[in-house]
């Protein structure tokens, strides 16, 4: 069974804590929260007081996503901040095996993610060190985009050569059309932001993303 692990990115700003309750009481996994820094990816988001707000009320794993540079600097107080997955991007790290590690040290699980134009090869012998593999299936920076169907060769590639128990999570224009097939193919957490936000009813678009992928 594959889980879902809504971007907060998409959620309404104005009415967090609403949102954020709503996630706690709907059928979603995890909390995905996505962290930018205007250098790495051309947009700014949030850090760590909305991380610290969520870590309040969360009743779900919260999984950190950080497409900054120089992510090693961060770490530990992303970690005390409430973060139970961290996610570093493997063009933004020149020793990622030392910032594996790193995050491990922290107690968190250790996740790398690749960007589109990023072959898989790159963490070929990493895999086996890390705790996720995060595809991303846009280019990263915004909310919103076309799902690129160049991740499902990333998937074929990968299944040839995953650990076991590598968990796979894809993060980019996943909607209720392409959950499916994801899975199908060895996706194993799918990020949804504005597929389930910009819905009239995000919980019962997420019981939809469930039934889909379960």
């Amino acid at each position: 069974m594959a889980l879902l692990a809504p971007s907060i990115l998409s959620a309404d700003f104005g009415n967090l804590q609403r949102d954020f309750e709503m996630l706690n009481e709907s059928k979603a996994d995890w909390f995905h929260v996505d962290v930018m820094d205007g250098v790495f990816v051309p947009n700014i988001s949030f850090g760590f007081p909305v991380l610290k707000a969520l870590k309040k009320v969360a009743q779900k794993p919260i999984d950190v996503h950080l497409m900054v540079v120089n992510p090693e600097k961060y770490i530990e107080e992303f970690r005390e901040a409430g973060a139970d997955i961290i996610t570093v991007h493997a063009e933004a790290c020149p020793h990622l095996h030392r910032t594996i590690q790193q995050i491990k040290a922290s107690g968190a699980k250790a996740g790398v993610s690749l960007n589109p134009h990023t072959p898989v090869s790159t963490v070929k012998h990493l895999l086996a060190d890390m705790d996720m593999l995060l595809l991303m299936s846009v280019n990263p920076g915004f909310g919103g985009q076309k799902f690129l169907p160049l991740v499902y060769d990333k998937l074929e590639e990968l299944s040839h050569i995953r650990p076991k128990n590598l968990v796979v999570e894809i993060d980019g224009g996943v909607d209720l059309n392409n959950c499916g097939q994801l899975v199908q193919s060895g996706a194993d957490v799918l990020v949804a932001g504005s597929a389930v936000f910009n819905t009239d009813s995000p919980t019962e678009t997420i019981g939809k993303f469930k039934q889909l992928i379960g």
